[in-house]
């Protein structure tokens, strides 16, 4: 198997390097259907998808938010720039986190800034969360290389047509262990912001699962 492994790093570090979050500033100024919304949503989000026939969003992933108190009901069948900012947090926590977790996080957030008329909106909360991702790219890049070289210096002894994948593997497996431990830390954080004594309760249910579309 010939991969070249720090070629596929470079090309990821260098797409998200040049990959910009969607600014309030490029959200539609009116309130738009279901249709609207999911077609802007894959225009912003399509270069996050692993696979072009990939969806970015659905009908049914959408009404399914609605109906798991993590999206605010739209009014009269419109998705307001609220709905669409918290879209956008679904949409990225959805892949690390179950529904119940990211329920528990964004709901103090819709409570207190969904609709908020003062200085402190949803659009203040997104713009701060966002903004400092942009610096993560050279640490981030800077632990991968670091990682990769780690893994590179594994399976010296392997056999010489079992090496490369063996290298690779030890790559995912540093990879992975660091995604589990920051997952961990993050639903012990999510834990401790449930009411005492219902984080067990949390653990016990399981939401509705999704329609296939």
């Amino acid at each position: 198997m010939n991969i070249d492994t720090k070629d596929i790093i470079n090309s990821i570090l260098s797409s998200v390097s040049k990959i910009d979050y969607i600014k309030p500033d490029d959200l539609p100024n009116i309130d738009l259907y279901m249709d609207q919304v999911t077609t802007f949503m894959e225009s912003q989000l399509a270069s996050t998808k692993r696979y072009p026939e990939d969806k970015v969003l659905t009908k049914t992933m959408i009404n399914n938010y609605a109906k798991n108190n993590l999206l605010p009901s739209p009014e009269k069948k419109r998705y307001s720039k609220e709905h669409l900012l918290m879209l956008i947090f679904i949409y990225y926590f959805k892949n690390i986190l179950s529904i119940n977790d990211i329920q528990t996080l964004l709901s103090p957030i819709t409570d207190k800034f969904f609709k908020s008329t003062g200085e402190k909106d949803l659009t203040y909360i997104y713009n701060e969360v966002f903004g400092m991702e942009k610096g993560r790219i050279e640490s981030l890049q800077k632990d991968l290389f670091k990682c990769y070289q780690t893994a590179q210096n594994t399976f010296e002894d392997a056999d010489e047509e079992d090496r490369e994948f063996l290298k690779n593997f030890s790559f995912i497996c540093l990879l992975s262990f660091d995604v589990y431990l920051k997952k961990m830390l993050i639903e012990h954080l999510i834990d401790d912001m449930r009411p005492e004594g219902t984080a067990g309760k949390h653990r016990k249910e399981k939401a509705p699962k999704a329609k296939k579309e």
